[in-house]
C-alpha cells in the first residue's frame, strides 16, 4: 500500500486542515511530518471550529490513528494544554515519535529576542521557538521527545546547556531556569505523554505493510520551504512532499497520490516577497471575506491574487496529481478576478520563479467574476464564469482541479 499525501502549494494557510479532515474518514492513519505549533489548521465540522497546530487533522475521525513524526518539532505545553484538551480519549489515538525534537520555553525566548534585534529586517516569525529548535537539531544540541522518559536526566542536560552558553543567554536577556522547577515541568510532560511516545517509523511502516490506508499531512506551504521557498523569509523545515520521507521514515517509492492545496487567491503572513499582493481595497476585501487572520497568531494576513507562476513551480516540485482549490467562495461578487501569469523582472517577462522575487512585478490576466458559489456542493451548479476560472487555472499550473471548497464547512466541498 502507498501513502497518499496532502501538501500546501502557497505560503501556508491554504486550507489543508479541511481537506485532511474530509479525506481522513477513508484512512486508517494520518501522519504529520514537519513543522511545529507555528502552523495552524482550522477545521469546521457541524458549526464547531477546531484549531489544530500539532495534532494531525485526522483526529476528527474517531477511527483513525494519528502520528506526529520525527520531522516535527514539538511543544509539550501547546500539545497538552491547547490541543489534547479539545478531545476525549486522545491518548488512544495519538502517537508521537520518540525522535521528534522538543520546543522548550527557552526556544521561544530566543526566537523573540532575535526578531527584536533584527528590527525592520525581522523575518516575521510567530515567535514560537520553531527556528531555534530546528537550529539546535541541526547543531546536534537539541533534545528529543524520547528524553522526556527520564526527566531528571533531561533537566541536567538542559542546565548544562545553559551553563555552556551563558554568554549568549545573557545577550538575549534570558535567565537560567530553576532546576527543581524545570524537573517538575518535565515530569508533568512525561505523565501526560508517556503512553503516546513510541517509534513511529515502525508504526507507519507496519501500517503500510499491513495494507492499511495512510495519509501524510504537511504543514505550511511550498513557498515557505527552507530550500525552495522565498529564502530567508521561510520556515526552518522541509515543507514539500519529499519532506515526508525524512520526516516519517518512509521511502520515495511508498508515496502514492499527492494532492496540492491552494486558495483561489493568495495570502502570506510575515515579511518577504509577495508579487501578487494587493495593497488596495480589493486586498482588504479578500482579507475581510476570507477571515484572513492567523490561526496561530491572530495576525492579519497579506492578501492578493492567485500566483500561477509560483503554483506551477509548486505543482512540479511536489509531483501533484491533483489540486484542491480552496475558498472559491471568497471571490464571490468580484466583477473581475485577476491571476498573476508571469513576472516582470528588470524589464523582461519571465514565467518562472527567479532567484530573487523582491523586485518582481506581477503580470496579470483578468477573468470575468461571478455572483455566488458559496455552499455549492455540485460542480454542475457552479456559475459558468467560475467554471471558466477553474479551467484556466488548470492550464496555468499544469494539473487538474480535483477538489473545490465553497465554504469552511466540511459538507460544502465538490469532489470531481
Amino acid at each position: 500500500m502507498l501513502a497518499d499525501q496532502i501538501v500546501g502549494l502557497q505560503w501556508g494557510d491554504e486550507g489543508k486542515g479541511k481537506i485532511v479532515d474530509l479525506m481522513a474518514k477513508d484512512y486508517d492513519m494520518v501522519c504529520r511530518f514537519a513543522g511545529g505549533h507555528n502552523a495552524g489548521h482550522t477545521v469546521v465540522v457541524e458549526g464547531v471550529k477546531y484549531a489544530l497546530h500539532l495534532i494531525p487533522s485526522g483526529v476528527l475521525n474517531p477511527n483513525a490513528i494519528n502520528v506526529i513524526g520525527n520531522g516535527v518539532v514539538l511543544s509539550p505545553d501547546n500539545l497538552i494544554d491547547k490541543e489534547m484538551s479539545q478531545f476525549e480519549n486522545i491518548e488512544k489515538r495519538l502517537f508521537i515519535s520518540d525522535k521528534a525534537h522538543l520546543v522548550l520555553d527557552y526556544h521561544a525566548l530566543i526566537d523573540q529576542a532575535k526578531e527584536k534585534l533584527k528590527g525592520k529586517n525581522a523575518i516575521g516569525t510567530t515567535g514560537k521557538g520553531i527556528g531555534p529548535a530546528y537550529a539546535d537539531k541541526i547543531s546536534r544540541v537539541g533534545h528529543r521527545v524520547g528524553e522526556l522518559l527520564d526527566p531528571g536526566k533531561l533537566a541536567g542536560k538542559i542546565m548544562e546547556y545553559f551553563e555552556q552558553n551563558r554568554a549568549i543567554f545573557d545577550v538575549y536577556g534570558i535567565d537560567t531556569p530553576d532546576r527543581e522547577a524545570l524537573t517538575k515541568q518535565l515530569q508533568g510532560y512525561k505523565a501526560k505523554l508517556e503512553g503516546m511516545i513510541t517509534n513511529t517509523t515502525n508504526l507507519v511502516q507496519d501500517a503500510l505493510g499491513e495494507n492499511k490506508r495512510v495519509l501524510l499531512e504537511g504543514a505550511q506551504g511550498t513557498m515557505l520551504d527552507i530550500d525552495h521557498g522565498t529564502y530567508p523569509y521561510v520556515t526552518s523545515s522541509t515543507t514539500i512532499s519529499a519532506g515526508a520521507c525524512s520526516g516519517l521514515g518512509i521511502n520515495p517509492k511508498q508515496i502514492g497520490k499527492v494532492t496540492g492545496i491552494a486558495k483561489a487567491y493568495c495570502t502570506r503572513v510575515g515579511n518577504g516577497p509577495f508579487p501578487s499582493e494587493d495593497f488596495g481595497k480589493e486586498g482588504d476585501r479578500l482579507r475581510e471575506k476570507g477571515h484572513e487572520f492567523g490561526t496561530t497568531t491572530g495576525r492579519p494576513r497579506r492578501c492578493g491574487w492567485f500566483d500561477a507562476v509560483a503554483a506551477k513551480e509548486a505543482v512540479r516540485v511536489n509531483g501533484c496529481d491533483q489540486l484542491a482549490l480552496m475558498k472559491l467562495d471568497v471571490l464571490d461578487g468580484f466583477e473581475q478576478v485577476k491571476v498573476c501569469v508571469a513576472y516582470e523582472v528588470d524589464g523582461k517577462r519571465v514565467d518562472y520563479i527567479p532567484y530573487d522575487l523582491e523586485d518582481a512585478k506581477p503580470v496579470y490576466e483578468s477573468f470575468a467574476g461571478w455572483e455566488k458559489v458559496e455552499g455549492i456542493s455540485e460542480y454542475e451548479q457552479l456559475p459558468q464564469n467560475a467554471k471558466n476560472y477553474i479551467s484556466e487555472l488548470e492550464k496555468l499550473v499544469g494539473t487538474k482541479v480535483g477538489i473545490i471548497s465553497t465554504s469552511p464547512d466540511r459538507k460544502d466541498t465538490i469532489v470531481l
